[in-house]
């Protein structure tokens, strides 16, 4: 059961760092829509997660490197994710995102992010069948499949409360992280 449990857990989190690889960048060029302040919500992260700014701390708290640095084929990078297994619940808050995300920077990790992130199905079911919104900011649903073999759907939510992005700060791609510095 525990064994199940686990890689159930490990399938939704694929899902949510790697499956927008093949989601497509010019899907994703526009702010996913929302009407909230899209700086308060990069604000709220902020304060959250700057005690992780060193990553000693987020291990200290639970969360832990997910596979490797994640780039894209063509442009930027998501970088390594860090995740918290027992935020994985279909519970959104904006204080506790489900993943950290850093970039390898001279032997270091760089805090850049977090992604938020929960299964379709577990958040349809208790939520009238309306995507996850997050301070106004509504969640992407991806639906495609992967070039990792994840199963899908699920909705995530990248802030780059850390970093600057050009695309925007809900954008999962960000030019402005790399993964050449491992």
């Amino acid at each position: 059961m525990k064994n199940t449990f686990l890689t159930s857990r490990l399938s939704l989190l694929s899902i949510a760092f790697l499956a927008a690889s093949s989601y497509g960048w010019g899907q994703q060029k526009a702010q996913p829509a929302g009407a909230g302040n899209q700086s308060a919500l990069v604000q709220t992260v902020r304060e959250a997660t700057k005690q992780y700014l060193d990553v000693n701390n987020a291990i200290a708290d639970g969360y832990g490197q997910f596979l490797g640095c994640v780039s894209g084929s063509d442009h930027g990078a998501m970088g390594i994710h860090y995740v918290n297994f027992s935020l994985v619940n279909g519970t959104i808050d904006a204080k506790h995102p489900q993943a950290l995300i850093y970039e390898p920077v001279n032997g270091q990790m760089k805090l850049v992010g977090v992604e938020f992130i929960v299964d379709q199905a577990t958040w349809l079911k208790d939520n009238n069948n309306t995507p996850p919104v997050l301070q106004g900011q509504t969640f992407l649903l991806i639906d495609a499949p992967n070039r990792y073999g994840v199963p899908a759907p699920f909705f995530e939510l990248h802030v780059w409360a850390w970093r600057d992005n050009p695309q925007g700060n809900f954008v999962d791609w960000n030019d402005h992280v790399s993964c050449s510095h491992e």
